[in-house]
């Protein structure tokens, strides 16, 4: 075989690419209720000499059970990502956009995961003060998600009812706290089952 068709039969093999199975499933975090008809896409990128091209791989809705099962030609030399648009009134994803070879691609799987607003108000109190140097922490979760770090610090006889509500996500929402008075330290946990559209408030008496 001459070198030139050699290698315009190596190109030719690299242009079509491998066929891949990619599977896409939308679910509510809090719930596990799948979100059927959202929109897909799945979108591939090349760098050439004028810049980023974008080729759209698949796109559609996802069906009842909130899944698409679709093939596409994973070419050489290009990154895909894959999107769903999420829903309305969503105040949570995992992430919009998850790009193959990512800790998102579970063998060809990917996962989105969405929650819907509700609202909260926080009432703390320090119902056992012993003085101004009483030192109090907050941190919170939801069951879908990790802990946030940890609050600044909150000094002395502290009480805040009543202030205003803000949106969060729905679902089970978690409230690691602890404080350190002269008498020692103390911990606990409280936490509040939001449904979407609720409002709702959140008692910590420390």
């Amino acid at each position: 075989m001459k070198p030139i068709v050699f290698l315009f039969f190596i190109a030719f093999l690299f242009s079509c690419g491998k066929k891949r199975e990619i599977k896409i499933i939308a679910k509510n975090a809090a719930t596990g209720q799948p979100y059927s008809g959202l929109e897909y896409s799945i979108v591939s990128s090349k760098t050439g000499w004028d810049g980023e091209k974008y080729r759209t791989e698949a796109s559609g809705t996802l069906n009842a059970n909130g899944e698409v099962l679709v093939a596409i030609k994973q070419r050489s030399g290009r990154t895909y990502s894959v999107a769903v648009q999420g829903p309305e009134n969503n105040c949570y994803t995992n992430m919009l956009v998850q790009t193959f070879d990512s800790p998102f691609d579970n063998d060809g799987t990917f996962t989105f995961e969405f929650a819907e607003c509700a609202f909260l108000r926080q009432n703390i109190v320090n119902i056992n003060c012993e003085g101004p140097n009483d030192v109090f922490n907050v941190r919170d979760r939801f069951t879908y998600s990790d802990w946030t770090g940890w609050s600044f610090d909150i000094m002395g006889c502290f009480s805040n009812i009543g202030g205003d509500y803000f949106q969060v996500p729905a679902g089970k929402r978690y409230f690691q706290w602890t404080v350190s008075r002269s008498s020692g330290v103390t911990s606990g946990i409280d936490s509040i089952d939001l449904s979407p559209g609720e409002y709702g408030e959140i008692n910590i008496n420390y």
